[in-house]
Formats: structure tokens, sequence, C-alpha cells
């Protein structure tokens, strides 16, 4: 029996969550801008969302989407269900997901750039749906209760998290017993020296 250790660059978590800040909240005020990453509706339509997901939700929320998947295709929102989305952006997946659980539900969307938790939370106002709130918290630490989540999504987030394991022990806190996960995010193939996972700009670019 083979077991796999797990280790955590030492980057200076502080700079680095920083420079992701920084780099998200100019997504948020500048998604005309353009960005070493796809973002908005033509991002989303290709990453398969269904168009009228997209339609439902505020043009602002959009613009800024910068996911990298799209967790709705491996997992099944249901009416009543309880989401919490971890890394929640400008708010379009935890819109999507608001839709999906109608009035009988409710989502929590986590996120720690307080220009995209500003942009989320007009446009949930926008679309007036009640049920959807947002939080402003890392991933590694969510404001959550133990097992309150019937599912738990998370749109390319995990990536920019050096300690992988808390953020997915996390997830596995919040979540009901039986609960679903669904991650869309980014892998590298082969191995990173440790020298250029402690380079915040290679993190963030």
């Amino acid at each position: 029996m083979s077991s796999t250790i797990v280790t955590i660059p030492e980057v200076d978590l502080e700079g680095l969550r920083c420079a992701i800040r920084e780099e998200y909240a100019e997504v948020a005020r500048r998604p005309e801008k353009g960005f070493h990453f796809h973002t908005g509706r033509s991002l989303a339509e290709r990453l398969e969302y269904d168009s009228s997901w997209i339609d439902a939700v505020p043009a602002t929320a959009v613009e800024s989407f910068a996911g990298t998947g799209n967790p709705f295709r491996s997992v099944q929102i249901k009416q009543g269900d309880r989401v919490v989305d971890v890394g929640s952006g400008a708010g379009m997946d935890s819109l999507i997901a608001g839709g999906l659980v109608g009035p009988g539900g409710h989502v929590i969307g986590v996120d720690m750039t307080g220009e995209m938790l500003e942009k989320a939370r007009d446009a949930a106002l926008r679309s007036g749906i009640g049920h959807v709130e947002f939080r402003e918290a890392c991933a590694e630490a969510l404001p959550v209760a133990d097992g309150w989540a019937d599912v738990v999504i998370s749109n390319g987030v995990v990536n920019l998290c050096p300690d992988k394991l808390a953020v997915l022990r996390e997830m596995y806190r919040v979540l009901k017993t039986g609960g679903r996960l669904s991650v869309g995010d980014i892998l590298v193939q082969k191995p990173v020296s440790e020298k250029t996972r402690t380079r915040i700009d290679l993190w963030t670019g």
C-alpha cells in the first residue's frame, strides 16, 4: 500500500492573496481590458454553459466571469438544494445555481475580493433573487456551517490556493453526508520546481 505526501509550496501566502485580489479586482472593474486568461460570455459559451442560463444572469456578472470549467456539467442541482460556490467571483455561477434551486433553496457564494463581491451582490439585487447571498472569506476557511450544503461547486479557484488539501477539507466539512462536489479547474501535467512554485507572478500570471 502506497501513500502520497502532499507538500505545500513555501510561498508568501499574504503576498499571494494580495496579488490575486489585485488581479481579480481589475477583472471586476475593467472586464473589457483583456487578460492572460479568457473572460466573459465568450468564455462561458466556450465552456458550454446553457445560453438560457447566461441570459438569465445580469450582464454585469457575466462580463467579469473568469472560470476555467463548467461545474454544472458534472453535478445535478435540484429544486430546494443548498449550494456553496467557493470562489464565486462576480456571481455568475452562484446566480445560475440560484435559478436551479428555486426560492425553496439557498446559495452562498464565497470570495475574498471585495470588488468581485460588490459586483456579485449588485447582480443579485438586479436579478431579484433573494435566496443567493455572498460572503467574504478565503477558500481555506469557509463561513458556512458544518454539513449545511447539498452541493459545493468551485470554478478556477483551487489552483490559486497553495494548501489545496485545506480547501478540499473545507468543502468536505460544509457538505452534508452524501452531498455532491463539482470542481472546474486547471491542472499541470509536469512536475513544477520548488523555486518556480514560490514565484507569486507565476501563480497569478
